[in-house]
């Protein structure tokens, strides 16, 4: 069967044409758009969900005009998306305000006053915390959380909040918006933190404590049922066929560990695209409040996916691509050209990956990029295998923190854009001292996962763990032996770089902060 599937990313949005079948999920074309993700002066981080559509529509006609396949042969489409969204929509499916980004914190009274009041621990209400804990095994204790940007609309802007009939995250909007139909994956639902995995339905109490209104709340499916039909005026947008099928698919955690074949217990993905994140597949629910890590819902309704994240982890390589040489490195092939000779360890500099903040293993919003240790002989080709190295690091932080909680595979699976470079996957091999695996059309782990969902919705690959087969690994690096001793002495001073400096980073940013209102507040008059 062919279908078409989408990679909804921060700022990157891909579409892939697959041919599905037992044997193998195997690429005919693909697109790429993009459009802009905006930051405020007030933490807020904020896209247009229109953006999101108009770049589903220019890349999907862009397939079909291109690869040579009829619309008429496209038997289905689904989603790997970005997630922990909110896109408030009415009746009719139109967003009624800019998107909320997942880096999004300007929530933090709302956080404070539902969850760090009263008797606490590690600033968090104890009751609330246990009570979250005992239903959902996780619990929304970050400021950028879903939950708390959905009051944030309900406190300021209360037309809006009043308007909203469904709260959806983002390939849900387009789905709704293909379709007519509104229905939320589970995996997506779960990282609200008022989804009961033990009903696999949404939490009453947890809506209760939180006041989230219910009426608010989509349906719920599973990430391989088909939602509905491509209606006529959208099928038009998009140049397919109307009736089209459109399988819910899954958020770009989930997604990812399907596309990279980690389907089993122990199974570890490491993925550095915009964001990236350290997941392991696990047969139980676990967290680990302390790092800001937990087991959470994935697509596969066998297993769940603990996942540690990395929020700017290849935003961080495109930041170094774009500002660290006398003029713009144009392409991530010279980025990797400039970098090749400079030793293990950047000739002494260290970077901290934390360029808007930070989850995991530790939440700070005031956690920033920092170079350290910077020679008068230093080059800018250090600088960059810093940043690329900074992201490994940090990568090796999330791994080992995980180990903690759960059996890790000692092979890792890599994947994402940062994935395409074997210069790349070499020092992550070194600095994490594992065997890296990296799969044929590793930037499209995510649209890969996606189409691997819709053999199974129509029964072409018989079911989720026997998708493992049908992804083939392309290269397996090993670990330098010389170059892991040099990152084993540098790491404990890597993971000292946010102790060190966790103070001045909050003194910093409380200053920029205020300095920004204050512009903002004279603007405004």
């Amino acid at each position: 069967m062919k279908v078409i599937t989408y990679d909804v990313g921060t700022t990157g949005f891909k579409a892939a044409l697959y041919n599905v079948s037992k044997d193998g999920i195997d690429l005919i074309a693909s697109e790429v758009d993009h459009y802009k993700l905006t930051t405020l002066p007030n933490n807020g981080v904020e896209q247009d969900p229109n953006d999101w559509w108009a770049a589903m529509c220019r890349t999907t006609n862009k397939l079909i005009q291109n690869s040579g396949v009829a619309k008429e042969e496209i038997e289905a489409i689904s989603f790997c998306s970005q997630f922990c969204t909110l896109v408030m929509v009415d009746k009719d499916g139109n967003a009624l305000r800019p998107a909320m980004n997942t880096m999004d914190c300007r929530a933090s009274e709302q956080f404070k006053r539902y969850m760090g009041s009263g008797v606490s621990v590690m600033g968090m209400n104890v009751r609330k915390l246990l009570k979250c804990l005992k239903i959902t095994t996780a619990a929304p204790v970050s400021t950028k959380d879903t939950i708390y940007r959905y009051l944030w609309v309900r406190d300021n802007e209360p037309e809006i909040f009043e308007k909203t009939y469904k709260w959806l995250d983002t390939k849900e909007y387009l789905t709704f918006r293909a379709t007519g139909q509104v229905a939320a994956s589970r995996d997506d639902a779960y990282m609200t933190f008022i989804y009961d995995p033990k009903t696999r339905d949404w939490s009453k109490p947890l809506c209760r404590m939180f006041d989230i209104d219910m009426k608010h709340l989509p349906e719920l499916c599973e990430a391989t049922d088909i939602v509905g039909r491509i209606q006529e005026g959208p099928a038009a947008e998009l140049g397919l066929n109307p009736g089209t099928a459109v399988v819910s698919g899954g958020s770009d955690v989930s997604l990812c560990q399907v596309g990279a074949g980690c389907l089993l217990p122990g199974d570890v993905c490491v993925c550095s695209g915009t964001s990236g994140w350290v997941c392991t597949t696990t047969d139980k629910m676990v967290v680990d409040v302390s790092h800001s890590i937990a087991a959470i819902v994935g697509s596969d309704p066998a297993t769940y996916l603990y996942a540690a994240d990395c929020e700017t982890a290849g935003k961080c390589i495109e930041w170094g691509k774009e500002r660290l040489s006398a003029t713009p490195i144009q392409t991530f092939g010279e980025l990797i050209d400039m970098i090749k000779d400079v030793p293990a360890g950047s000739n002494g500099i260290l970077f901290s990956p934390w360029m808007h903040g930070n989850r995991c293993p530790f939440e700070d919003e005031n956690a920033r990029g920092v170079f350290f240790n910077v020679d008068i002989d230093n080059r800018s080709s250090d600088l960059v295998k810093a940043v690329v190295e900074g992201v490994c690091y940090h990568m090796r932080w999330l791994y080992e923190t995980s180990a903690n909680k759960v059996q890790l595979s000692d092979t890792v699976r890599f994947v994402g854009g940062s994935a395409m470079s074997t210069t790349v996957g070499q020092i992550l091999a070194d600095v994490m001292n594992k065997t890296v695996e990296i799969i044929k059309e590793p930037r499209q782990v995510g649209t890969g996962g996606a189409a691997a969902l819709c053999g199974v919705a129509f029964g072409e690959i018989p079911s989720m763990a026997a998708i493992k087969d049908c992804i083939k690994v392309e290269r397996t690096l090993k670990p330098n032996p010389e170059n892991a001793k040099v990152y084993d002495t540098l790491f404990p001073v890597f993971k000292a770089l946010y102790k060190d400096n966790k103070n001045s980073f909050k003194v910093a940013n409380t200053y920029l902060k205020e300095l920004q209102k204050d512009q903002t507040k004279g603007f405004t008059e």
